[in-house]
């Protein structure tokens, strides 16, 4: 099983805030995938809004670049780059799935500052890749509010804490390209 069921004709990935195109897990999850054109955002900006604008313009642009369909193209990224993400599918950017590793459902600590008030206006399949011991979110918080998306969900859980290094980050792509090539 895969998350659009065939090959995506593209995939965007998007960074944390602290971080540029350049992050390991993206440039391995790029490397990982070559029958899949990638195009890796620098976001530049931790305003959410902001980065959704660039996401959506990105986005359109690479569909067009690749002669795609927008419901052909999966969106992911890690962290805040997964939440402007999906905060563009949840306001209308019709792509065909969404990507989202280490997806922060709160600031660590802070359990009542949740970010998933966009999440009932998910309507498309959406895949997450969360750490075990991540503290921006776990996994009874996780399975308590993914089921506000209406679209297909799958969450699988690898070793480590929001940062994934090593053998967890190695996991991280190679369930990603499980996710989307199979």
């Amino acid at each position: 099983m895969t998350l659009l069921g065939r090959v995506p004709a593209g995939l965007v990935l998007t960074p944390g805030a602290s971080a540029d195109r350049d992050h390991s897990t993206l440039v391995m999850i790029e490397e990982a995938l070559p029958e899949v054109p990638v195009l890796r955002l620098t976001l530049a900006t931790t305003s959410v809004p902001r980065a959704v604008t660039k996401v959506i313009d990105a986005t359109t642009d690479f569909a067009a670049e690749l002669d795609a369909d927008l419901c052909d193209i999966v969106l992911g990224g890690r962290s805040f780059g997964g939440r402007s993400c999906s905060v563009a599918a949840a306001e209308g950017l019709g792509v065909g799935g969404l990507l989202l590793l280490s997806y922060p459902l709160h600031p660590p600590g802070k359990p009542d500052k949740l970010r998933v008030d966009h999440f009932p206006d998910i309507a498309i399949p959406t895949w997450f890749i969360s750490g075990e011991k991540d503290p921006f979110g776990t996994a009874a918080e996780f399975e308590e509010h993914i089921a506000a998306i209406s679209g297909k969900t799958t969450i699988e859980w690898v070793g480590g804490g929001h940062s994934p290094k090593n053998a967890q980050e190695r996991d991280v792509v190679e369930r990603t390209r499980a996710a989307l090539v199979g």
